[in-house]
């Protein structure tokens, strides 16, 4: 496929759309339907897309190993960073409500940092399944 003009040229126009729809969903999540778990899969589609398309060596570089195995355990820290602060801040494990003067506000901002660390999880999950599964039989590098 690394020949295929027409798929890099549609490729390159969606990616950023996808990932821009990534946001909304991220962001939308404590209003509707979407969160966390669904913006982190679309953007690891996103670039499993670009992978599928350019290569995966390609995608390597675009998203080092590193940096997918560092958005894993970033993820685990920003979800129990929240639940750790509202200890800290007097209430119970996850209790987003100490988070803020105004307990809805505390609330909303608790709701957000945790679908951000599951985004992130997830995302760095999926990178690393697929660079796990498109790698196997190659020479280890």
């Amino acid at each position: 496929m690394r020949h295929n003009l027409v798929l890099r040229v549609v490729a390159k126009l969606l990616i950023p759309f996808i990932l821009l729809f990534a946001l909304y969903v991220q962001f939308h999540g404590d209003f509707g339907p979407g969160g966390g778990f669904q913006a982190g899969v679309i953007i690891a589609a996103a670039i499993i897309f670009y992978g599928l398309i350019y290569g995966l060596d390609a995608a390597r570089k675009a998203m080092p190993d590193r940096v997918v195995e560092t958005m894993v355990a970033c993820g685990v820290l920003i979800y129990a960073g929240v639940g750790l602060a509202g200890l800290f801040l007097g209430g119970n494990y996850l209790d987003y409500f100490v988070l803020d003067h105004d307990p809805a506000h505390g609330q909303h901002r608790g709701i957000f940092w945790v679908e951000v660390g599951v985004a992130v999880t997830v995302s760095g999950v999926m990178l690393k399944i697929f660079y796990m599964f498109a790698s196997r039989g190659r020479d280890p590098e």
